[in-house]
């Protein structure tokens, strides 16, 4: 099949990022609003969002860009060689951007200010650990279920995230892109600037673990599909 065009792929992924944190931030506002101060009930409904969101951008979108969203599965897929250079590097400057744009969007749906800084502090080596395990295990469900399941990734995907933001103590950034854009918001899903740089050290840590160990679970080249 005839791949799309690189300007296809880079708005699937501008539009794509946007949507995935319209999803993230605007349902971690509208839950943290509705659950009257439970944080349980908001982080389920978050997670159910997010879960949501996903699976549909990467249903709909996948058959154009990859659906990666995400600069640390860009660059799994460069590792792979799967995706050159110069493309691994517009997709993360459309993955940021579209990121950005999604926490404004949601801000301004919400009629909440544009620009904000996130005040919540995300730090220590249990986050950091978790957002390390979060990645590893996100890049492993993603080449997984493209070597065995294709059709099943979106599902996957969205069932791993969802699970996620429950099993790691960080709610699963999983992301560099979503982690710096999330430093724009200071509501539910914000996580201070300052905590930024370690997160995403974590989750470029948890990429590297993933690539590392693919190629032993599946035997040499075993994981190109």
């Amino acid at each position: 099949m005839t791949q799309p065009p690189l300007r296809a792929r880079l708005i699937a992924e501008i539009l794509g990022t946007t949507f995935l944190l319209i999803g993230v931030v605007g349902s971690g506002i509208m839950a943290d609003r509705l659950a009257q101060g439970n944080d349980a009930v908001a982080l389920l409904a978050n997670a159910i969002a997010t879960g949501c969101i996903l699976h549909v951008l990467i249903t709909t979108l996948g058959p154009v860009s990859g659906a990666h969203f995400n600069p640390a599965v860009t660059w799994a897929f460069w590792w792979r060689q799967e995706i050159t250079t110069p493309q691994a590097l517009s997709y993360t400057f459309c993955q940021i951007i579209g990121a950005i744009l999604g926490v404004w969007l949601a801000h301004l749906m919400f009629a909440l200010p544009v620009i904000q800084f996130s005040v919540t502090a995300r730090s220590g080596p249990a986050q950091w650990l978790s957002e390390c395990i979060a990645t590893f295990g996100l890049v492993f469900v993603i080449f997984a279920g493209v070597r065995h399941r294709p059709d099943t990734v979106p599902t996957l995907v969205a069932l791993y995230i969802t699970g996620a933001y429950w099993f790691t103590s960080s709610t699963s950034f999983a992301n560099p892109a979503v982690t710096l854009a999330r430093a724009l918001t200071d509501t539910f899903a914000g996580i201070n600037p300052a905590n930024v740089p370690m997160f995403i050290f974590a989750q470029l840590c948890g990429t590297g673990l993933a690539l590392l160990l693919l190629p032993h679970l599946w035997g040499p080249g075993a994981e190109q599909k």
